[in-house]
């Protein structure tokens, strides 16, 4: 018997050593991976709140090595991540550093000439969560143009996509391209901050050659489940949140709430104009300050409990809804077309389509961008 005890005991030690090796090394923690190029340069950090090593940020920890960080830029919802979506977002002078905090949400988009003037080397570190209109791979593109145009090399720490374990909707039509739709690729890409970058400059969607380099994750596949430590955007404040944003976000074109000012941004969704047992009222309150249907009792659909993470975007809550709405002419707003991408998704749905139906109207699309996605997977 103490035996079999001593042996149990070696194998879980094992184990737990095994999973130590295992874990996920996020690149901007690999800093002797990059802290030679930024020796005795002026640095420009693109960054925010989930821009950290550990418990540390970033600025603090270049900082304390002696790096002569000179400005911040910061993306939608700003350097500390707390601004509503689509707010925006002022420069600003940051009260610990002294650092100035340039917006990439506010009058410009992507850094001005002279904002990059006295800038040596860019270091981009923000985490994603692996859908198109979600914006932070559009800041990237912008970053990227910036940087070729002023002659800066960029290096970009990469992070682990929480939805990078699939690939899913319609591509993007050129008609329709937007902030929230920068590049023709689908709805969920299926890729890291890094290798998106790579395809920004293979794909030659950005003017000039951005002198690139990737600081890889150890460990890392795009099977693994990886909940982030940090909530990237003021309604996305869990692991389920982050798993049904790709199906839900596209309710924010229509008179569906997905819950923005409630304690469960994007795990329900409702509206006044429905019926169901379960309901939710959305209130003004930081990170979603005009929230749809404030004040007023939304009947609808709780999915905080789902017992299953999706693999696939799920249409069929949007068809549902749809079909349910009295007034089907006001369910959709001008905003869903740049969401989903193209006019085709919303004219299926109201031409009564199921979501089988739907989905293969994009499958030789799909097929398509995953051959080309794969020249620039690192994992």
């Amino acid at each position: 018997m103490a035996k079999i005890k001593q042996i149990i005991c070696i194998s879980l030690v094992l184990l737990f050593f095994d999973a130590q090796a295992q874990k996920i090394v996020v690149g901007a923690e690999r800093t002797d991976s990059y802290l030679t190029y930024l020796k005795d340069k002026k640095v420009g950090i693109v960054g925010n709140q989930t821009s950290m090593i550990k418990n540390t940020h970033l600025v603090d920890s270049l900082l304390s090595l002696g790096i002569d960080i000179v400005k911040v830029f910061s993306p939608e919802h700003g350097f500390r991540g707390n601004a509503d979506a689509g707010e925006k977002v002022k420069n600003i002078i940051d009260s610990k550093t002294g650092i100035p905090i340039i917006s990439l949400y506010g009058k410009n988009r992507r850094p001005q000439k002279k904002q990059l003037e006295e800038i040596d080397v860019l270091l981009f570190d923000i985490q994603d969560v692996g859908a198109r209109f979600y914006t932070y791979i559009s800041t990237l593109h912008y970053v990227m143009e910036a940087a070729a145009e002023s002659g800066i090399p960029l290096i970009v720490l990469d992070r682990p996509n929480p939805n990078g374990h699939y690939v899913d909707g319609p591509i993007r039509g050129e008609k329709f391209k937007s902030f929230v739709g920068m590049h023709p690729i689908p709805i969920v890409h299926g890729m890291t901050m890094g290798e998106y970058a790579k395809m920004i400059t293979g794909e030659k969607w950005i003017a000039g050659n951005c002198d690139l380099t990737i600081i890889e994750m150890e460990n890392y596949t795009h099977d693994m489940s990886y909940d982030l430590p940090i909530k990237p955007s003021p309604n996305l404040p869990n692991a389920r949140a982050v798993n049904l944003y790709p199906s839900l976000c596209l309710f924010e074109g229509t008179n569906i709430s997905v819950g923005r000012g409630t304690e469960y941004p994007f795990q329900h969704f409702g509206s006044p104009y429905l019926e169901s047992n379960y309901s939710f009222t959305p209130k003004s309150g930081d990170g979603s300050k005009q929230p749809k249907h404030e004040n007023m009792l939304c009947f609808g659909t709780d999915l905080r409990f789902q017992e299953n993470y999706l693999t696939a975007i799920n249409l069929n809550w949007l068809i549902a809804t749809y079909n349910e709405c009295e007034k089907k002419d006001k369910f959709f707003n001008s905003f869903f077309d740049k969401l989903a991408g193209n006019d085709k998704l919303r004219l299926l749905i109201i031409d009564g389509k199921t979501a089988k139906e739907i989905k293969a109207t994009w499958e030789n699309d799909l097929t398509n961008f995953k051959k080309i996605r794969k020249k620039y997977l690192i994992y």
